[in-house]
């Protein structure tokens, strides 16, 4: 029995904060003028947690006196079995899923989480994290790393190694090696993460913006697991992510147009035989022809199954690149209806598991690169040149067919 696939993008984040289910909705409206009244007080409230997690030291008391402030601000913190929590551990590895993860987990034990991102400055500081005045490359990191871990005195270090944040439900961002390079012994910290009316977290939301959700709805559950999650492991990094927002940001700007509404030449060519369909075939098959025309080699069906699970003409062409969906390509079609390639299309194909083979002064390479940089780069350059290609074509096309159409 062969494995279940690895989630994609679309389930690992979520883009939508509110409910799709019509009674989830009216409850959630329903609630609102409770949600506003908890937010405006909650805002005074976590201004005074600000102040006392500030005057009081470090220790057993400032931790139980802010946990319990916090509950006021709906953020509940439970353990399960902390007995398997070892004590002498002086690095914890956590799955990410909000932006407030290292501040939960510093209310049961003292730690510190590095500031990766982001200007160092009053607004890192009184987040929570730890600067370490490093800005150069992920080794210079982990060199200041081992010797902050090298003092005995200081707290552990509490490490995302997934490096951006998934909802919790469907699987884990791929890990980076850097945190297990720092001690040889770390300690697992599993985390979930639930709420009642709206999402956990948006994945293109600023910390500011969560925070305000987080005192708008009635609490929040966080919970450390000494079980598994559940989840499975992909192999998606932060910067596929990043990818994936930008794509859904570009979407978002080009919202369906009725197909009565379109011009004649931009209506795609339906066989007579779709016209008595239902409309969400109608829009899957208006999609796959506008990637057949991108990708003419590819079978259609291929094109129908994963534009049906990805609802993206652009996340299913970046999939047929990368090669992530496996197919056989159409070689007559090929033959017959491309042009002699240039080198950015020999670049572009080259991406493509299963095509045709196509000279090319620099073959690019069938498979991942090793840095998540690279392997983002090279997908912008081959969509740079796959969409070069297909605009070529579309000029091509509509110039032969204006030049046919004069007297």
């Amino acid at each position: 029995m062969e494995p279940p696939a690895a989630p994609g993008p679309e389930r690992l984040f979520d883009s939508h904060r509110f409910p799709t289910d019509g009674f989830l909705l009216l409850a959630l409206l329903l609630y609102a003028p409770v949600g506003l009244c908890l937010l405006v007080l909650r805002v005074f409230i976590g201004v005074h947690v600000f102040l006392v997690s500030c005057a009081l030291p470090d220790s057993v008391l400032r931790r139980f006196i802010v946990r319990v402030m916090c509950s006021v601000l709906g953020l509940f913190v439970r353990q399960s079995d902390p007995q398997f929590r070892d004590v002498s551990v002086r690095v914890y590895i956590a799955n990410h899923v909000t932006q407030f993860d290292h501040n939960v987990i510093n209310l049961l034990t003292s730690c510190n989480t590095p500031a990766l991102n982001g200007a160092p400055g009053f607004i890192c500081w009184s987040r929570g994290f730890m600067e370490l005045g490093v800005t150069g490359s992920r080794a210079e990191l982990v060199d200041s790393l081992k010797v902050y871990s090298s003092h005995r005195g200081n707290p552990p270090l509490l490490l995302f190694p997934e490096e951006a944040a998934t909802n919790g439900r469907a699987g884990l961002l791929r890990f980076s090696s850097w945190p297990f390079s720092i001690l040889d012994v770390v300690q697992p910290v599993a985390l979930q993460v639930q709420r009642p009316l709206i999402t956990v977290s948006v994945a293109d939301s600023s910390w500011i913006t969560e925070l305000l959700w987080t005192f708008f709805v009635p609490f929040t559950v966080y919970q450390l697991l000494a079980m598994e999650l559940g989840v499975v492991s992909t192999r998606l990094t932060a910067a596929d992510k990043t990818e994936h927002m930008k794509r859904l940001r570009h979407t978002s700007l080009l919202p369906f147009v009725p197909a009565s509404s379109q011009p004649l030449a931009a209506r795609p060519r339906m066989p007579s035989s779709l016209t008595v369909v239902a409309p969400e075939d109608v829009r899957i098959t208006a999609m796959a022809q506008r990637v057949k025309e991108v990708l003419p080699h590819v079978p259609l069906e291929v094109i129908r199954i994963d534009l049906a699970q990805t609802n993206c003409v652009d996340t299913t062409i970046a999939n047929l690149l990368e090669g992530r969906v496996p197919f056989f390509p159409e070689s007559k079609e090929a033959g017959t209806d491309l042009p002699a390639p240039s080198t950015s299309q020999a670049a572009a194909a080259s991406g493509i598991q299963g095509s045709i083979a196509v000279p090319s002064s620099k073959p690019a390479t069938k498979q991942f690169a090793k840095s998540p940089v690279e392997r983002h780069l090279s997908l912008q350059e081959r969509k740079r040149a796959l969409y070069d290609y297909a605009r070529r074509r579309f000029a091509e096309k509509h110039g032969a067919a204006r030049a046919g159409g004069s007297p």
